[in-house]
């Protein structure tokens, strides 16, 4: 009886699963039919209709009061409307991802991307070496590693699979076609990213992950936990580290940036320091956010607090 229970269980999950995966793969396949532009912006004001009447939006919130306890409430709920709006855009561009990135070198400022920091894509493309490159859920935080890849510079990229596993096929996918070698996030990711630097490669982060075992850090001066991949790798193969993020533009436009290489706090020993390391990591994101506060993904429960609420 209880086998048979279990099966039955199972079955609805996957049911359930399967259903919510159709239900999105349609509703993308109608927006195909648009031209990008309109697609991208009926997502917006799609959005920022339907997030607020979802539970996640206490969360949002919820995050915003505590990140930005000078601003009043309406400037948060003006935040949490656009990141709500963000969140449509991103689901909206993923289809229309062959078509965002027109980024012509030649002809800099006529498309919808800029790039920033052509010079440290050249170079690590011209002087193969081990390297990490690092962002957070800022804008379409999914046209760096294309825009790598349309330089030439490949990279092994560290990504977080959807819960649900006919989503996750199709984004898997999806975005090997476009962004070069993917890893996903499991107990042997690390070897597969140390491998790839072994070898003289590129890695690509997210770090601004919820992560419930890893060290003590602060973020927007609350205690948060940071995984400490990045920084042991980074010790452990003494590689350079470049941050870089995707900034939303007025009329659907993007700039990408990749900054210069940050020197890593190191400890009495000499050795890259794996807590301070990740507190740099976190500063820097947070410095990208406050920038510009509804391009990021403010529903993710980055401090872990959704139970308390």
């Amino acid at each position: 009886m209880r086998m048979l229970i279990t099966r039955i269980v199972l079955a609805l999950r996957k049911f359930y699963h399967w259903s919510v995966a159709q239900a999105v793969f349609g509703f993308l396949t109608a927006l195909k039919i648009l031209p990008a532009d309109a697609a991208i912006n009926f997502a917006d004001r799609l959005m920022r209709w339907l997030g607020p009447k979802t539970s996640r939006h206490r969360l949002m919130l919820v995050n915003l009061r505590n990140a930005f306890p000078e601003k009043s409430e309406a400037e948060r709920e003006a935040i949490a409307s656009a990141s709500w709006g963000h969140m449509g855009r991103l689901a909206a561009e993923y289809i229309f991802l062959d078509r965002l990135f027109d980024f012509d070198p030649s002809r800099p400022g006529e498309g919808r991307i800029e790039v920033s920091g052509i010079e440290q894509f050249l170079d690590l493309r011209d002087n193969p070496r081990p390297f990490i490159v690092f962002t957070g859920h800022t804008a379409n935080f999914e046209l760096l590693p294309v825009a790598g890849a349309a330089f030439g510079l490949f990279v092994s990229v560290l990504f977080r699979p959807p819960n649900n596993p006919y989503i996750a096929e199709k984004v898997f996918n999806f975005r090997r076609k476009r962004m070069g070698d993917l890893v996903p996030s499991h107990a042997g990711s690390s070897f597969a990213l140390a491998r790839q630097l072994e070898k003289g490669g590129g890695v690509g982060v997210l770090v601004d992950q919820k992560f419930k075992k890893g060290v003590e850090t602060r973020f927007f001066d609350r205690p948060v936990k940071t995984n400490p991949l990045l920084a042991k790798l980074a010790r452990q193969f003494e590689c350079e580290v470049y941050p870089a993020r995707c900034i939303r533009l007025p009329g659907n436009r993007f700039r990408l940036e990749i900054e210069p290489r940050i020197a890593l706090p190191r400890n009495a020993k000499g050795q890259i320091d794996v807590n301070a390391t990740a507190q740099v990591l976190n500063d820097k994101v947070e410095a990208w956010v406050r920038e510009y506060p509804e391009q990021w993904l403010w529903y993710h429960d980055r401090w872990n607090i959704k139970h308390s609420i």
